[in-house]
């Protein structure tokens, strides 16, 4: 896509795959826009380096308030290295891959183009933060963090079990076959959402009675609520039980 004619119906499917509809166009034909294009074809009158500027301090003021949210015993060192893991380059570029097929999108020079531009991970996280700052410009604040946290729900739901150093499955694992000899099992009971969007709903059972319900963006982050629930309940049996027998 190396031309800006007819843009509007090319990236017509970009603002279906964000879930939001610019009202000025303009914004998000520049987050498109890389520098190599810039330098390769005069008419067009700006790339998107400026709006990657802005986008990268709206992207840390999002996931820092859903952190300092979501975690008010969390001390700020351990809120910036929660943050560190999920804004960076690997995850940026990822999600605008995986998730919305960005570089498809992109306007970029034809020597990037031959080099595999769409694919490299710097161009695809340096667009997705100007992309970003489009959507904070046009719709304002709440418009962006409601897309940022639906995009990057699975990012930062696998990255805080992982700072947590908590595994709530191979806990619970080891608890219910120690306990009960049992094995967990999880079943999918419901999927929704279009493919760059899953959410899913897991159960898991004990011998055939449910023990925990969770939802997530992808299984595994579903897998692990419904462990995390099954935990707790087992937990709380089992400590009902001893006291039956020390009372």
């Amino acid at each position: 896509m190396n031309d800006h004619c007819c843009s509007q119906e090319r990236i017509a499917p970009l603002e279906e795959r964000l879930g939001y509809v610019f009202m000025r166009k303009e914004l998000l034909h520049t987050a498109l826009t890389h520098r190599s294009f810039f330098h390769s074809n005069r008419k067009s009158a700006e790339n998107n380096e400026r709006l990657e500027f802005l986008g990268d301090s709206v992207l840390g003021l999002i996931i820092s308030h859903y952190l300092l949210e979501s975690f008010p015993a969390q001390s700020e060192g351990k809120l910036s290295k929660i943050r560190s893991f999920i804004v960076n380059e690997k995850t940026l570029s990822r999600v605008a891959r995986e998730k919305i097929q960005l570089g498809r999108y992109l306007f970029i020079g034809k020597g990037e183009e031959n080099t595999g531009g769409r694919n490299k991970a710097s161009i695809l996280a340096d667009a997705m933060e100007a992309v970003v700052a489009a959507i904070y410009l046009d719709g304002g604040l709440n418009a962006a963090r409601n897309i940022i946290l639906e995009l990057m729900s699975e990012e930062i739901e696998s990255t805080v079990f992982s700072n947590r150093h908590r595994d709530y499955k191979t806990e619970l694992q080891e608890l219910s076959q120690g306990s009960l000899s049992l094995a967990p099992e999880y079943r999918v009971e419901r999927e929704w959402g279009p493919d760059h969007q899953k959410h899913f709903a897991v159960s898991l059972y004990l011998h055939d009675q449910v023990y925990g319900h969770g939802e997530g963006t992808s299984k595994k982050s579903a897998e692990q609520k419904a462990a995390r629930a099954a935990m707790e309940k087992l937990r709380a049996e089992l400590e009902k039980k001893r006291d039956e027998v020390t009372g």
